[in-house]
Order: C-alpha cells, then sequence, then structure tokens
C-alpha cells in the first residue's frame, strides 16, 4: 500500500514537470479537456471508487490548490478534509504503536515459563521474588498472565516432576556398595569392597583383602562413616546386598550416623544396578587388562583407576560429564596427554 502511494506520487511529481514545460495555450487546453472529461464521468459514475493511495494523494495535493478550485475534483470539499483528517490521525509516516503497557521482553516471558516449569511448587509470588532476586522486575498479575497464556496451571494444580527429576530427588543422599573379586598372577583371590553415591556416582573404595572377616569389614565402615561426618555429607540410605560377607556390625554403624541399610531381594543383582554396574566397568576398562602381583599392587591400581573415573571419565547418566569435573580450558591450545596406569588409558587436556 505505502508502495502504491508512492509510485503515485512520483507519477504525479513527473508530470508536474512535464506541465511546468508546457506552454499557457497547451495548458488550457489540456486543462480545458480534463474538465470535459470530468463532467461526462459523472454522468456516466454516481460514485467513483478510491483506493486508500487515491485518497492519500489527492488529500495531500488538494492543499496546493485554492479552495475556490476544488469544484473540478469527483467527490465534495468535506470529503477531501475527511481523507485529510483520517491520514493525519493514521500518521502514515511513522510505525503504528499500539496503546497501552508496552510488551514484555521475550527474554523476561521466557524466563517466568522456566522458572514455573522447573519449579512445580513456587506459585506467583515465588517466581516475582525470584524474578526480583535476578533483576527482573514483574507483577503478580503479569506473571499469571504469561503462565495462562503458555496454559501452565497454578502451583497446586501444575505437573509433578518427570521421571528423571523424581529418580534424582530421591537418589540424592543413597549409596550402594558391593564386594568384587580379583585373581592375582599366582590365582590368589582378593575381594575389593566399595560405595558408590547414586547423585554423582562418585565411588569410594573403602578397602582390599584377602579375608573379608566381621572385623575387617565392620573397621572399613567405620573408615567411611568418620568420613561421611566429617564431609558433612547427609546420607539416608546404604543398599546391599544380602552378601554374608555383611555383618550385622556392619549396618550397626552406618545406622549410627542415621543411615538406614535397605536390603535387595534375593538373587536380584538389578536391584543394586549402580554397584553391579561399576564392577562391570571397572573390569572392562582395568582389571580384565592388567596382571595383578599382590594386594598392594592391587590398592594402587584401584585407587589410581578410581581417581581417574571420579575426575575425568565421561558418565552418560551425568550428560557425559565426569562425577567430579574439573575446569576446561577455553579457546584453542596445545593438547596434553596424561598416561593412567602406565598409558592403559588416556586422558586428554588443552594446556592453557
Amino acid at each position: 500500500m505505502a508502495l502504491s502511494f508512492l509510485y503515485r506520487l512520483v507519477r504525479r511529481v513527473v508530470e508536474l514537470v512535464r506541465v511546468h514545460r508546457m506552454d499557457a495555450a497547451a495548458k488550457d487546453a489540456e486543462i480545458i479537456v480534463l474538465r470535459h472529461q470530468l463532467t461526462v464521468l459523472r454522468r456516466q459514475a454516481a460514485r467513483p471508487c478510491f483506493s486508500w493511495s487515491d485518497r492519500a494523494l489527492i488529500a495531500v495535493l488538494a492543499r496546493l490548490v485554492p479552495g475556490e478550485r476544488w469544484a473540478a475534483f469527483l467527490v465534495t470539499p468535506g470529503t477531501i478534509l475527511r481523507w485529510h483528517r483520517a491520514l493525519v490521525r493514521r500518521r502514515w509516516t511513522y510505525p503504528h504503536r499500539r496503546a497501552g503497557r508496552p510488551a514484555l521482553p521475550d527474554e523476561t516471558v521466557g524466563l517466568i515459563v522456566r522458572l514455573a516449569e522447573e519449579n512445580h511448587r513456587w506459585g506467583y509470588l515465588r517466581i516475582v521474588g525470584e524474578l526480583k532476586k535476578l533483576g527482573v522486575a514483574a507483577s503478580k498479575t503479569t506473571v499469571a498472565n504469561v503462565l495462562r497464556r503458555h496454559r501452565l496451571k497454578p502451583a497446586p494444580r501444575r505437573s509433578g516432576p518427570i521421571w528423571v527429576e523424581f529418580l534424582r530427588a530421591q537418589a540424592k543422599g543413597t549409596v550402594a556398595t558391593d564386594f568384587f573379586t580379583v585373581d592375582t598372577v599366582m590365582l590368589r583371590g582378593y575381594y575389593g569392597l566399595f560405595v558408590i553415591e547414586l547423585e554423582r556416582r562418585v565411588v569410594h573404595l573403602l578397602g582390599v583383602t584377602a579375608n573379608p572377616n566381621d572385623r575387617w569389614v565392620t573397621q572399613v565402615a567405620r573408615n567411611c562413616a568418620a568420613e561421611v561426618e566429617e564431609a558433612g555429607r547427609g546420607l539416608r540410605f546404604l543398599i546391599r546386598d544380602r552378601d554374608t560377607k555383611f555383618s550385622a556390625s556392619f549396618d550397626q554403624v552406618f545406622s549410627s550416623i542415621g543411615v538406614e541399610t535397605l536390603l535387595t531381594p534375593v538373587r536380584s543383582p538389578r536391584a543394586n544396578a549402580f554397584a553391579e554396574r561399576w564392577v562391570r566397568t571397572v573390569r572392562n576398562d582395568c582389571l580384565d587388562h592388567v596382571l595383578v602381583r599382590s594386594r598392594r599392587h592391587l590398592e594402587a591400581v584401584l585407587a589410581e583407576y578410581v581417581e581417574h573415573y571420579n575426575r575425568a571419565c565421561p558418565h552418560r547418566g551425568l550428560d557425559l560429564s565426569p562425577p567430579h569435573p574439573t575446569t576446561v580450558a577455553d579457546g584453542p591450545g596445545p593438547l596434553h596427554r596424561h598416561d593412567i596406569l602406565g598409558g592403559l588409558i588416556h586422558e586428554y587436556e588443552r594446556v592453557a
């Protein structure tokens, strides 16, 4: 529509230049012809049809024609004045601005929706408070309108957490433990005992022994409980199988620090899946490729591998991040390779 008006305006300007160069007799003759044609059109068409660009052009050029000459137009002077008032009212040379409050930025709307979707128990006022802490000003009504447009119900009736969020919440404060066996070069068997945190998959090696009797199991349980209390980690549950190597005193040590022991069903290794999966991982990555000579050698190998697993081994359950992620150097730089277990495992990092 604007292009149509601009085209007509340029065309009339060109005609004005052409008319300016004509002599007086030619101008008079052309004016007489045009007036006669208007008279003919008035007899044949009762009401001519003007487009928006036609109206705008006539309303603009009418200001250049004296009022006593407006009788030459096909419309009445009142119509031309009405068109001009409408043209001024629409402010066609400037973008139209909506009345009322300005719309919220898309970033603010997205933030409100994100807070509501990730926190199902937060009401309107809680979201307003969180926005205030982030430096975003919004009222309760604004938050309610945004959630209504995105079909998000109020907090009590909003949908609950998804399965991933539910399981992660249950995993926090829960550890699993299990034994695994390793045979040395001389075919002597050793038992390793470990615990794994279900939330971040962090592994703690409790000890290695050839005779996992009640005294040894109780002592490593005490060491683990002391580390838990010193670190201030709030453990709630300990998952273990029904292996007879776990004595009653083992459970009592953890009960003394408020940790409840959960026994898996008989012959149900999947009930202790996190611990069983780590046993498979340590065998595939390390123990199946190393000839163990003695208990000390096994302890050194397991300690080095556990350090690698916690610090640098990507985990699919953690979005391919290690249980204890380290800082990553930004930008390009020389690549450094660090050998683990004599080159059995390689770690790569960029040197700043």
